[in-house]
C-alpha cells in the first residue's frame, strides 16, 4: 500500500496515514488535488484527506473533489490532533512575533494566539509553517504543527496542546482501493428539486427503515446559484437490504444520487495523540 496525502513529513495527514496502516509507504503531496491525481495516476494506490474537524468544521474542498473524481472511499480515520506552538532552539515564547499554520490549525488556536498577542500567517500545511522557520531560520517566528513535525525540522516545542479546545479530532477519508467487505457505514450525495418537502421527504425514506444518519451537510452546487447537493453518511452498508430500499426510494424523486463509498467506521479505541 501506497498511501498519497497533502503536506509535509509531520503533517497531521501523515500522522493519520500512518495510523491508519503503520506499514504503508507514504506520498507527500503539494494539494488535496494532488492527492487524488496521484490515486488517480496510480503513482499511489490509496490517497487519505481530511474531512472535518471537531473545532474547525468542514474542509469543503475534499467534497467537491469527492464528487469531481471517480474514487470511492474505502476507510475512515480519527485522529486526536495536538498543536505544538513550536520555533527555533532557543527561542522563548516572548519572543514570538509572528506565528505560521494552516488556516485550520489557526482557528483551532485561535484564542490561545489572541493571549499572545501575535501576527498571524496561513501557510499551506501545519508541517509546511515548521519548515518555514526552520529552512529559513525565522526568529521571533513559530509555527503550529505537530510534535512529530518539530522533531522532523529541528524545532524546539515551546508549549504543547494550545488549541482551545481538549478535544480536537480531525476526520480522515481514506479513497481508492477496494470496497471492505466488514464495511459499515456508507456516505452518499444526491440532489433534490426545489419543492415543497423534498428534503422532508429524501430523509424520509432513512426515518422509515430505522436507519441512522451520522452526518448531514449541504454544499451549493457551483455554476447553479441557489441549488445544494446534500452529503450523508448512513450506518449501514449500500447492499443492506434496508439501506438498498432506502438508496432506490431516494433515486425515485432525487434529481440525481450517488454513492461515494461504503467503508468501516473508525474504531475510537484506536485513537492516538500526536
Amino acid at each position: 500500500m501506497r498511501l498519497a496525502y497533502q503536506g509535509e513529513p509531520g503533517a497531521y495527514s501523515e500522522a493519520a496515514a500512518r495510523l491508519y496502516s503503520p506499514h504503508a509507504e507514504t506520498l507527500p503531496c503539494h494539494s488535496f488535488d494532488d492527492v487524488f491525481e496521484a490515486v488517480l495516476q496510480t503513482r499511489a494506490t490509496h490517497g487519505i484527506v481530511p474531512m472535518e474537524n471537531s473545532i474547525g468544521g468542514t474542509i469543503h474542498r475534499n467534497y467537491d473533489l469527492l464528487v469531481d473524481n471517480e474514487l470511492s472511499i474505502t476507510g475512515e480515520v480519527e485522529l486526536d490532533v495536538v498543536h505544538c506552538l513550536q520555533a527555533l532552539p532557543g527561542t522563548k515564547i516572548e519572543d514570538v512575533k509572528i506565528v505560521y499554520s494552516h488556516p485550520q490549525a489557526l482557528a483551532q488556536c485561535e484564542q490561545y494566539l489572541k493571549q499572545l498577542g501575535v501576527t498571524v500567517e496561513a501557510v499551506y500545511d501545519t508541517a509546511g509553517g515548521a519548515k518555514l522557520v526552520a529552512e529559513q531560520k525565522l526568529h521571533g517566528a513559530a509555527a503550529l504543527a505537530s510534535r512529530r513535525a518539530a522533531e522532523v525540522f529541528g524545532l524546539e516545542v515551546l508549549q504543547e496542546a494550545v488549541q482551545d479546545y481538549e478535544f480536537n479530532i480531525t476526520r480522515f477519508f481514506v479513497i481508492g482501493g477496494a470496497q471492505p467487505v466488514d464495511g459499515n457505514k456508507t456516505t452518499i450525495v444526491f440532489a433534490l428539486p426545489s419543492t415543497p418537502g423534498s428534503l422532508f421527504k429524501a430523509l424520509s425514506v432513512f426515518a422509515l427503515r430505522d436507519i441512522n444518519l451520522s452526518k448531514l451537510e449541504s454544499r451549493p452546487m457551483r455554476g447553479r446559484p441557489w441549488e445544494y447537493l446534500f452529503y450523508v453518511d448512513i450506518e449501514g452498508r449500500r447492499d443492506d437490504l434496508q439501506t438498498a430500499r432506502a438508496l432506490s426510494h431516494l433515486a425515485e424523486f432525487a434529481k440525481w444520487t450517488r454513492i461515494l463509498g461504503t467503508y468501516k467506521g473508525w474504531d475510537r479505541t484506536k485513537i492516538a495523540q500526536v
